[in-house]
């Protein structure tokens, strides 16, 4: 595609494609948890618990950013430390951040005195209005996860598959498990003021998806979830220049119609869909 290599002569499509990648990269990594432990549900509750917290950094005149991130980090804590067995429990949690986060940023906006801004546009970043600060920031962030990774690793791993059994062998599962839902907490709200919600849930689980129809290795999921993600990404932005389409839903569309070729290909192979617990951890 020339003309899109042409396009990369101008800074904002730089910035676009580099924010593409490093998205990618995380949800990549980050993903294949969140689609083990059955989290997609978080993504989006929490973009959505995060307006409270914009709306109280808007009524004190402060970054919403920063809002988002408290509150970001105060529901993955919450949640880590609930002592429960069942994901539906998670669920039930997720659900009421989501509705008070709501609840308490529409107060603070509307007590907010003179112009009121659609606070909701933070959730639905355009990909290609990444600034270098917000490439700073992604940079930071997956430095972070990747540390975090390699220093807990198999805790994490253990954590992820079986809590009781890892509680069992003595594994630290509430800190370990807090660790893991901040990691996912930070990713969906830092990558929501930058590529969208939407981008965002759809590259946490197609690319994971597609690498555990390919493989039963973890972390040879996490290695094809993340090229799965750059691929997509960079045959999304492609697509969106040269057919002029929006950025955001080519790639998801892109990212859809590789996962449902990947389908097919293993049905007419006679496969499946890998079973989550089939995966080796190590």
């Amino acid at each position: 595609m020339p003309g899109f290599f042409d396009a990369l002569s101008y800074e904002f499509m730089r910035n676009a494609v580099l924010a593409g990648l490093l998205a990618a990269v995380l949800c990549g990594v980050v993903g294949p948890f969140v689609v083990v432990k059955r989290l997609a549900f978080l993504s989006d509750g929490l973009s959505h618990a995060a307006f409270g917290g914009m709306g109280a950094c808007f009524y004190l005149h402060l970054d919403p950013l920063l809002g988002a991130m408290a509150v970001a980090l105060f529901c993955a804590v919450a949640l880590g430390l609930v002592d429960t067995e069942t994901i539906r429990s998670y669920d039930a949690l997720i659900g009421v951040f989501w509705a008070v986060g709501l609840a308490v940023g529409i107060v603070f906006v509307y007590k907010t005195p003179g112009y009121a801004p659609n606070l909701m546009t933070y959730l639905f970043g355009n990909i290609l209005l990444v600034s270098r600060h917000d490439l700073g920031v992604l940079l930071g962030l997956a430095v972070g996860v990747f540390l975090i990774l390699g220093l807990f690793w198999k805790g994490i791993v253990a954590v992820a598959f079986d809590e009781v059994f890892a509680r069992v062998q003595g594994v630290p599962v509430r800190f370990l498990m807090t660790l893991l839902l901040t990691m996912i907490a930070l990713t969906v709200v830092l990558l929501i003021q930058v590529v969208g919600i939407i981008l965002v849930v759809a590259l946490l689980t197609i690319p994971p998806l597609i690498g555990l129809m390919l493989l039963n290795d973890l972390r040879g999921v996490l290695a094809v979830s993340t090229a799965v993600g750059v691929t997509i990404t960079l045959g999304g932005l492609g697509l969106s220049y040269a057919w002029d389409l929006p950025s955001g839903p080519a790639i998801i569309l892109l990212g859809a119609f590789l996962l449902f070729a990947v389908y097919a290909g293993r049905k007419l192979r006679g496969g499946a869909l890998r079973s989550l617990p089939a995966l080796r951890r190590e």
